[in-house]
């Protein structure tokens, strides 16, 4: 996309939507990308929220701590309520309000895949962004489909899930649908730049920010952006951007396309408690599932 296609940002600064106090966790990374989106759509925004953090972590009217409208719906139902909000928006004329379902894994990748699938095939024109914290967190830190394989949850205590981590942004990217993207919250710039690409474009567009958690994953709260940073450094978490049936790499993932500039996985996994009693042959599988993730990247690079 030309830099003619991408519309200029709109004149806001996050502190004009995201308010001071709110009931966050310290190091949450989800006020980091609220307050990323805010700086991109302002209060020209209707976000929909399904029972998640956020629900608790922005509050209820009068008192909640965003200045936007915001949708709380039940678990399942995030992307069914945005497409029937875009649509009502569309039928009154209204262009300059942007629809953003706003989910965690739980809501999107288990309780809300139906939904969200649905929306993705008839192409609703919204926005659909999943902060991925690999678990049900407010709830009691309960394993998702997204939990990485190996990782503590109070639902897998002994050894961790036994199961690799459903990779989201791919099943939307098999929809075929305009704007797929992955993004952190270690490198806002980057999401800041989705963001508006993803504003600019029409129709279903999906974006996976990858949002570690510090009670959940067990982590001291100042490591928040370290541990985001070292998730892409090591090529477990890939940033790319799928638009037009190809895939570009993002700055920050680009340079490890050669293997031998990645850091070591265990750097990513030695940091987070979740994974204290992790087997060694569960991080040979770990790096392994790397290695299938970077090779299926290559296939729509070539």
């Amino acid at each position: 996309m030309s830099k003619s296609q991408v519309k200029p940002p709109l004149p806001y600064s996050a502190r004009d939507v995201v308010l001071p106090g709110d009931a966050a966790c310290h190091g949450c990374p989800i006020p980091i990308a609220l307050k990323v989106l805010s700086a991109v759509f302002g209060e020209k925004v209707i976000l929909v929220v399904p029972a998640c953090c956020t629900s608790v972590i922005v509050g209820t009217y009068p008192g909640q701590s965003l200045r936007a409208s915001i949708i709380h719906v039940p678990f399942a139902s995030a992307a069914a309520v945005a497409s029937g909000v875009a649509q009502a928006l569309k039928m009154r004329g209204v262009s300059d309000v942007q629809v953003i379902a706003w989910a965690g894994d739980g809501g999107t990748a288990d309780i809300g895949m139906a939904a969200l699938s649905g929306a993705a095939e008839r192409n609703e024109d919204l926005i659909y962004i999943m902060y991925d914290n690999e678990a049900y967190m407010n709830t009691g830190i309960q394993r998702s489909s997204s939990t990485p394989l190996g990782a503590w949850t109070t639902t897998t205590p002994i050894t961790g899930k036994s199961e690799h981590k459903k990779d989201v942004a791919k099943i939307l990217v098999a929809h075929s649908v305009p704007y797929v993207a992955t993004a952190s919250v270690g490198y806002p710039h980057d999401l800041y730049s989705k963001l508006q690409r993803a504003r600019s474009i029409k129709g279903f567009r999906f974006i996976q920010i990858h949002a570690p958690c510090p009670p959940g994953w067990r982590f001291d709260p100042k490591y928040t952006a370290r541990i985001a940073k070292l998730a892409v450094e090591t090529g477990f978490w890939i940033l790319y951007e799928y638009h037009n049936g190809k895939i570009t790499l993002s700055g920050p993932s680009r340079p490890l396309l050669d293997p031998s500039k990645r850091r070591p996985i265990e750097e990513y996994l030695k940091l987070q408690g979740r994974y204290r009693s992790i087997a060694p042959e569960l991080i040979n599988s770990i790096k392994e599932y790397i290695e299938d993730n970077w090779s299926w990247v290559k296939r729509y690079l070539l």
